[in-house]
């Protein structure tokens, strides 16, 4: 049986329908899906966390190959499914969870896009949680994830993902994989966990929001925001280190020089 066919069969069998408050978009292409559960495999991982399992796309093909699998959805009807197939469920949204329960974990997802920026972010912040992540996005959104400095798409996400993973693409996903057809395209990244010389997470996240505040604006500008924990003037004098001009704006600076220059200012 398709995917297709599989969800045609599930959307009749509990009587649901995709939701677009939810950013529903149930995935059908059999081979986007043999490509994620591959990605997953790669991981050796035991035990799992699923964002969205919606109708199963993934799910069904998960429960065959792990024991351990939570599910987190918010979609009442979904949920009451889940349970009733003795699945383990956090019911509630990904971004207001508490996560404790990841550690050890992979994280599998086709994410509602409206939360897969928030999610990177999140996860990002909390050392030796989960073991790696196979995610669908927006294509733009994977773009940002991965863009180099001096490009359209770098930024804060670009940064944050790129200190704390190292990433690769799976594949693509075009409008047709998936029901309804979102008017958009869509790449699935997966993301190791790399080594970093940041100690405090969020401590770096607000640095980095800073030099992006406003990101046409120059990097000295910018950076008036931070706290206490930083001493701003000692940026000319990094400059100057790193042959960088006084004129200098975040979105020239690589993830590299980023750590170096927050290691640089912080008190």
């Amino acid at each position: 049986m398709t995917a297709a066919e599989r969800l045609e069969k599930r959307m009749n069998e509990i009587r649901i329908f995709a939701k677009k408050s939810l950013g529903q978009n149930f995935l059908i292409s059999d081979g986007v899906i043999t490509k994620i559960i591959a990605a997953t495999e790669s991981f050796q991982a035991e035990k799992i966390v699923e964002i969205g399992p919606g109708c199963g796309a993934l799910t069904d093909l998960l429960r065959v190959k792990y024991k351990d699998i939570i599910l987190i959805e918010l979609d009442r009807d979904l949920i009451e499914f889940w349970k009733n197939e003795n699945m383990q469920v956090i019911a509630g949204d990904a971004l207001r969870i508490d996560w404790n329960f990841a550690k050890g974990r992979l994280l599998v997802s086709n994410l509602p896009y409206q939360i897969s920026s928030s999610i990177v972010i999140d996860r990002s912040l909390e050392k030796e949680m989960l073991i790696g992540m196979v995610l669908m996005f927006q294509k733009e959104v994977a773009q940002r994830i991965r863009a180099n400095c001096q490009t359209e798409h770098y930024g804060m996400l670009s940064v944050i993902a790129q200190e704390f993973w190292t990433m690769e693409t799976v594949c693509e996903a075009g409008p047709r994989d998936f029901k309804p057809a979102p008017k958009i395209a869509s790449r699935v990244l997966k993301f190791t966990p790399r080594e970093s010389t940041v100690q405090d997470r969020k401590k770096y996240l607000s640095f980095v929001k800073a030099c992006f505040k406003q990101r046409r604006r120059v990097l000295s500008t910018n950076i008036s925001s931070l706290d206490e924990h930083f001493d701003r003037s000692r940026l000319p004098a990094w400059s100057l280190e790193h042959k960088k001009s006084d004129k200098v704006r975040a979105e020239e600076l690589s993830p590299t020089e980023l750590n170096s220059l927050y290691h640089y200012l912080k008190v």
